[in-house]
């Protein structure tokens, strides 16, 4: 089967950006005290929960995945892009980074104590979110946990420039509301949500979901 035109897209953007977005992106220590927060929170959840590792989906240079691995979670990462991989690889050689898709993981059923998907589904079309949720509930173990970052919106951006390179991925804001009912729709359940306007580094809306697979699913 032919891959999908958005993932050749977003592996070829981000392969032909990833030395620029490690120089131009702030680390997860200057994230606002909220987002902090959020993935300080999501951490000690799944370190108590103990039900397996996190899966970082779209990891990008891995400074997140090393992130959570600092707040004594057990970590890897999986991103589209082989140079991401290999900048994370080299960056953070005693953790796990792995080349692939979130809309077919290479994992196990309940595999996953957590999954981490900050600002890596907004490339996604909304149509191919159903797809990528049910991955997520499929991998995540019964009483996993899902914490999910991005930018909120209604809007379909089409630029030609990123981070000073050219690039032809594409970006899907969608409403908060929206987001919460497709990941209830693939089994998940929303159990808090982070809603923030445009401030400092950050142009647009945001938020973070923190959602659950039920127990007894």
């Amino acid at each position: 089967m032919a891959e999908p035109s958005f993932l050749t897209a977003v592996r070829e953007s981000y392969d032909t950006v990833a030395a620029d977005y490690v120089e131009r992106v702030p680390p997860p220590a200057a994230l606002d005290p909220l987002s902090r927060g959020m993935l300080a929170g999501f951490a000690e959840l799944v370190r108590t929960a103990g039900l397996g590792p996190v899966a970082d989906l779209g990891c990008g240079p891995g400074r997140v995945t090393a992130h959570l691995a600092g707040l004594g979670v057990s970590a890897f990462g999986i991103d589209l892009s082989p140079k991401m991989i290999g900048l994370a690889r080299h960056a953070h050689p005693n953790l796990r980074f792995n080349e692939g898709s979130m809309t077919a993981l290479e994992m196990g059923d309940d595999e996953l104590g957590g999954i981490l998907a900050w600002y890596s589904t907004h490339h996604t079309p909304p149509q191919w979110l159903p797809a990528v949720f049910a991955e997520f509930h499929r991998t995540l173990a019964p009483g996993g946990y899902l914490l999910w970052g991005d930018y909120v919106g209604d809007e379909r951006l089409q630029p030609t420039q990123g981070y000073g390179r050219p690039v032809s991925y594409e970006s899907y804001l969608l409403p908060l509301d929206r987001v919460v009912g497709l990941l209830e729709q693939s089994g998940l359940v929303v159990t808090a949500r982070l809603e923030q306007e445009p401030g400092g580094r950050v142009n647009r809306p945001h938020a973070c979901l923190l959602a659950r697979k039920p127990e007894g699913a």
